[in-house]
């Protein structure tokens, strides 16, 4: 078993009641349910195989990848609603896996994909071990200097703590002064923070601390044990771990990043990546997937190559 992939399994064994529990309806699948309601399930509603090949689509495609059918597609995994191993410890989920699929169907291709670790994927993709990535990576000044995007959802930064904490909102990240903030590695999180970690002094407040954890699992676990007094992490994976588990809850979203497929910079395969993602927005199996995962605010209006990174706060 993989490094990646072990790590996966772990946060979904160490954190299953607190972060991995569904909200699929038998009665309505897919659709979110109360706290308390089907816990220990996944959403299981197919919303790919019925995806066909879009010839105008497909025809933007590099001949030579029309003829190989195949790409290489590296996939970082966490917990939901992104991308993550269900309990069998082998079929990936989520909305990352779902998008990624649908996208290849309506071009007509398949995807040979791989799990990697978050921080690999970008540098891998430059140095051509694979033709895109997932992993909910957001459009970024920095990123964009090495790597194309096609976007196909919305999501960003947020924070959550336990139920009894005294933080309310942080609209600047000195509401943190003071506070041990637990986050992941290798994330636009951790460069936030760590970018913004003097202006507590510069206030003549006590410094937040920052500690970073190399999976999802570790950061929750971190928050639970009371080793981190808040997290920082994606609005949608917040949002979904604390509609599933008592004493959780989320403060705001901070900030808002469009989030895409990425590929290595000057990529020729973006044109047909956009032309999918909007098809599925034409045939409804883009609604349908953020249905799936809960994710209907993260919609987009129409997909984009490589838009410049959002600025401003998010929305209240």
């Amino acid at each position: 078993m993989s490094r990646s992939r072990h790590s996966a399994l772990l946060a979904f064994i160490a954190v299953a009641a607190l972060t991995l529990t569904a909200c699929a309806d038998p009665a309505e699948p897919g659709a979110g349910t109360a706290k308390g309601e089907a816990k220990g399930k996944t959403p299981t509603t197919d919303v790919v195989s019925s995806v066909k090949k879009h010839e105008p689509a497909a025809e933007l495609l590099p001949e030579e990848v029309r003829k190989a059918g195949t790409l290489r597609i590296a996939a970082a995994t966490g917990s939901p609603p992104g991308a993550f191993y269900e309990k069998d410890g082998t079929t990936l989920s989520g909305a990352d896996i779902d998008f990624a699929d649908a996208a290849a169907k309506v071009l007509g291709i398949e995807l040979k994909r791989e799990v990697a670790s978050f921080e690999g994927i970008l540098p891998a993709l430059s140095s051509g071990k694979y033709d895109l990535g997932t992993g909910n990576f957001g459009v970024t000044e920095e990123r964009l200097k090495t790597i194309d995007f096609v976007t196909y959802i919305n999501d960003g930064q947020g924070f959550a703590v336990r139920e009894d904490s005294e933080l309310k909102e942080v609209k600047d990240l000195t509401a943190l002064c003071g506070l041990t903030v637990g986050t992941t590695a290798g994330t636009t999180f951790e460069v936030t923070l760590e970018q913004n970690k003097g202006r507590c002094a510069e206030e003549g407040k006590k410094p937040y601390e920052v500690k970073t954890y190399s999976d999802v699992a570790a950061v929750w676990l971190s928050l639970q044990q009371k080793r981190s007094d808040v997290i920082m992490s994606t609005i949608n994976g917040l949002r979904y771990a604390v509609s599933q588990q008592e004493g959780l809850r989320f403060v705001n979203e901070f900030k808002r990043l469009d989030v895409g497929f990425a590929f290595k910079k000057g990529t020729p395969l973006a044109p047909a990546f956009q032309a999918a993602v909007n098809r599925l927005k034409e045939d409804g199996t883009y609604d349908r997937i953020l249905k799936k995962w809960g994710t209907t605010e993260s919609a987009i209006e129409k997909s984009q190559i490589s838009p410049p990174e959002l600025k401003g706060p998010a929305p209240k």
